[in-house]
């Protein structure tokens, strides 16, 4: 992907106040954030259902108010091991554009942070060398401290997925 390309993705992602309220959330110890305009809701980790044949990344389903929906592990995207639920395993429903319809989609995490505000001036787009990530699966890196936090972007990886697996995703 070109620094042009890369650079006209992240610029999109940002709101023009150059600030958006995130969700942080942990998956195998590293820190990711979804815009907090996504996040429906936070759930408690709760009996799922698999669905033979699915792809792995959401092999299985949950039920959210009555309505069956995808459960997404996003660590097998970016190619961790599935890990297992703990106590501070938590299910954040958010809702991501698939084939051009809103969806209703779990993520699994494995410990929910809190919501604060991060700014495009501590941005930057993944490096194009030395990531354990696929880079096209990150809008970009904020900094804070001495972390990073990583930004997906969930519009890339559910359409790869959705076009690996020539499964639809739907609520």
């Amino acid at each position: 992907m070109s620094d042009v390309v890369a650079k006209t993705m992240e610029d999109a992602f940002w709101p023009e106040s150059g600030r958006i309220e995130a969700l942080l959330f942990d998956l195998n110890r590293e820190t990711f954030a979804l815009d907090a305009k996504v996040v429906q809701e936070i759930l408690d980790v709760m009996p799922e259902t698999p669905v033979p044949g699915s792809p792995r990344f959401v092999h299985s389903v949950i039920n959210f108010r009555g309505k069956v929906i995808p459960l997404a592990d996003v660590r097998i995207a970016f190619g961790m091991e599935a890990g297992e639920s703990t106590i501070d395993s938590r299910i954040v429903v958010i809702e991501v554009n698939v084939s051009g319809e809103p969806t209703l989609v779990g993520i699994k995490a494995d410990k929910v942070h809190e919501v604060t505000a991060l700014s495009k001036t501590d941005s930057e787009n993944p490096p194009s060398v030395g990531m354990r990530w696929r880079p096209d699966y990150i809008r970009c890196l904020v900094k804070r401290g001495s972390e990073f936090i990583i930004i997906p972007d969930l519009q890339a990886i559910f359409a790869h997925e959705e076009r690996s697996s020539g499964n639809e995703l739907s609520d």
